[in-house]
């Protein structure tokens, strides 16, 4: 069983830069496609971007293109989200998730992954 932990969220202006982290626990890490989840109040779970195992592919939202880069270290079981120019639009829980060998063209749907965080409130002011 693997869990995950998301840390990093906060409140900040628009215009400004957060990292989320996720760290997996209890299992293994490897072989695992990560993506990321947000969900805003009253909206449903919207896929952010995702990587492979090996780092080499990731997947991002329109929304967030070319303002949030996802990477990994899977020495230290940790992927990370690196937000850019946050707009207010951008609030929401962010959730981090663990799928096994997920083939790219399945990594936007939160049904393909077997494992979830318990989510990193980020609020962003205008």
């Amino acid at each position: 069983q693997v869990q995950l932990v998301e840390s990093g969220g906060g409140l900040v202006q628009a215009g400004a830069s957060l990292r989320l982290s996720c760290t997996a626990s209890g299992g293994t890490f490897s072989g695992f496609t990560m993506g990321w989840f947000r969900q805003a109040p009253g909206e449903e779970r919207e896929f952010v971007g995702g990587i492979t195992w090996s780092g080499v592919s990731t997947v991002y939202a329109d929304s967030v293109k070319g303002r949030f880069t996802i990477s990994r270290d899977n020495a230290k079981k940790t992927v990370y989200l690196q937000m850019t120019s946050l707009k207010p639009e951008d609030t929401a829980a962010y959730y981090c998730a663990a799928g096994a060998a997920l083939p790219i063209i399945t990594m936007t749907s939160p049904g393909s992954y077997n494992y979830w965080g318990q989510g990193t409130q980020v609020t962003v002011s205008s």
